[in-house]
């Protein structure tokens, strides 16, 4: 798969013209091209400007408002529920977690639910707020029904991916962002792209059976659980699916199992509703609501050691610290650009070329 590399200056203003051209405010703009510039930086490139032309024709579509009136409806001091007003959640999401931080500053935690909302991008953008306020981050959002539960072949769940995000001291934050499913489905849409099969275990198809066709899914196929099967777990990846579903929907009034709308526009949303939109789960716990903030970055930092310490199973292999691949390919990334695959190129040519924007050009 062919790619070229673009700066994220270039790529920036791009993304901020375009949901400008939306519509958006200023504000708006700058911080839904952040979430998607922060997750190509990270590596996530699954979420970044290949996302782009999706939000377009969704706002085509009358499904994102980009003037929401975003408002709290149930409140008390540490907990609130938000309606975002068929927003960006690239926008909603930042707003509740800096509530949450708000709350959390005066109560310990915040706890923030959100529905009638839209994808969100990467949950660590979201649940690293709180680090910055050097508090633990909580990030989680349902998703479209791709999934099929342990022992079914019908799509119920979303790849409901969470992040749990805990500053350290001397150390970068370990980042626990994952989806729920064996795969996220922004890694399916990369290999459809480039042209590979998946790994045996992300998908099954119609009847239920293993495939590594990364275009089953059209064809009435399943994306799997974390876990693949219930052999090796999938009734756990299962419950974790299930978890981020209840805590983000069920909780909050947004739509859930296979009620979710889906983020292609080409698809209508179920004619049956049980609730508003997406819905997500955000939340920030201060540190020093359970011991001095420095003894738990010391014994952070102790902890990331002595697991960066473990003995390998051979010379080639280590210890990877959540978060550590996403920092490293942030750094080379700042340095060096940001690869596109021309498949994801060619789509941003033609949403420039169709909203009249002009075109980010390639750095080398």
């Amino acid at each position: 798969m062919n790619s070229q590399h673009f700066s994220e200056e270039a790529l920036r203003t791009f993304t901020n013209t375009i949901f400008l051209k939306m519509g958006c405010s200023v504000e708006h703009a700058e911080l839904a091209s952040d979430v998607l510039i922060r997750s190509d930086l990270r590596g996530i490139d699954s979420h970044g400007v290949a996302r782009l032309s999706g939000y377009v024709r969704l706002w085509e579509k009358n499904r994102i408002n980009t003037k929401p009136d975003i408002r709290i409806v149930h409140e008390t001091a540490s907990t609130a529920t938000l309606d975002g007003d068929s927003g960006l959640g690239l926008v909603i999401a930042p707003f509740a977690m800096k509530i949450a931080i708000e709350k959390a500053e005066k109560c310990g935690s915040g706890w923030i639910a959100v529905r009638n909302s839209n994808h969100f991008g990467i949950a660590a953008y979201h649940a690293l707020m709180a680090v910055e306020k050097m508090m633990i981050g909580f990030a989680m959002t349902n998703a479209s029904p791709l999934v099929a539960p342990t022992y079914s072949n019908e799509r119920l769940l979303g790849t409901n991916p969470m992040c749990y995000a805990f500053p350290a001291g001397k150390y970068p934050p370990v980042i626990v962002d994952m989806a729920t499913s064996s795969a996220a489905n922004g890694k399916l849409e990369i290999a459809q792209r480039s042209g590979r099969p998946v790994p045996e275990g992300w998908i099954q198809d119609s009847e239920g059976i293993s495939s590594v066709d990364p275009h089953e899914l059209k064809k009435g196929g399943a994306l799997l659980p974390l876990g693949s099967d219930k052999d090796h777990g999938s009734h756990k990846g299962f419950g974790l699916g299930a978890t981020v579903d209840i805590l983000s929907a069920v909780l909050s009034g947004a739509n859930y199992g296979p009620w979710v709308p889906p983020f292609v526009a080409f698809l209508e949303p179920p004619s049956d509703p049980v609730g508003r939109g997406i819905g997500h789960f955000l939340g920030a716990m201060r540190i020093d609501g359970f011991r001095p903030v420095d003894e738990f970055k010391f014994h952070m930092d102790n902890w990331i050691e002595r697991f960066k310490s473990a003995k390998p199973i051979s010379k080639d292999q280590k210890v990877v610290i959540p978060g550590e691949p996403e920092l490293a390919a942030e750094i080379y990334r700042q340095q060096n650009g940001i690869p596109l695959a021309d498949a994801v190129i060619t789509d941003l040519y033609k949403l420039a070329e169709k909203l009249g924007v002009e075109k980010p050009m390639a750095s080398m």
